[in-house]
């Protein structure tokens, strides 16, 4: 029978420390942790939230990825992509579906849809000379508004690889967005070239 909440609280509290501090995870013992052990410490656990809280945007009235569905360095009738501005990484993108829904209510013909973009922005934003790898992110635990997320890994950043991107990302300094913008256009452009829409017809790749 599955943990409750409680009971899934408790049970990572046998591993905690008086302070209910876990022990470091693994992963701060790779080579491509931003932070060396000594000194690092996890956060005190806390207790369930129950129930949880709305995320932003559960009401489509309320929701600003529907306020700003016309908007983006690419659209089509049914999804947009966007950049994401004071980001340190050398491009983030993000696609939204330009209707109010989530990935599990997601109609199977945008699913289908959302495969082949995927696949087809990941392609792209790999072409671009500096760019090694391009990384793709579902969270969710935000905003009610599907929207995945596209890092680019810039090349030759080894230490930058895996899950510890997006932390990277955080900690380095914002990366130039003259250039940024330029990549994107390249991005938005071959994305209309292989899998049609358009970009805005005075297309401003700013930041959302």
């Amino acid at each position: 029978m599955p943990l409750s909440p409680e009971q899934f609280h408790d049970h990572a509290l046998t591993v905690t420390d008086s302070e209910r501090r876990l022990p470091l995870a693994r992963m701060t013992m790779w080579e491509i942790s931003p932070f060396e052990q000594d000194g690092l410490r996890v956060t005190p656990l806390r207790p369930p939230v129950l129930p949880e809280p709305d995320r932003h945007g559960e009401d489509p009235a309320d929701c600003g990825s529907c306020r700003n569905r016309d908007q983006g360095i690419w659209l089509n009738e049914r999804w947009r992509l966007t950049r994401v501005g004071g980001v340190g990484v050398p491009l983030v993108l993000m696609l939204h579906p330009r209707d109010h829904y989530d990935l599990e209510d997601l109609p199977d013909e945008l699913a289908a849809e959302l495969g082949l973009l995927t696949t087809r922005i990941a392609r792209h934003v790999q072409a671009l000379p500096h760019i090694t790898r391009s990384h793709v992110y579902r969270f969710g635990d935000g905003a009610a508004h599907l929207h995945v997320w596209f890092f680019a890994r810039p090349q030759g950043q080894a230490q930058m690889w895996g899950s510890w991107l997006v932390v990277w990302d955080d900690l380095l300094p914002e990366y130039p967005a003259d250039i940024a913008d330029a990549d994107a256009v390249t991005v938005a452009q071959a994305l209309a070239d292989s899998h049609g829409g358009h970009l805005p017809v005075r297309n401003s790749p700013a930041a959302v």
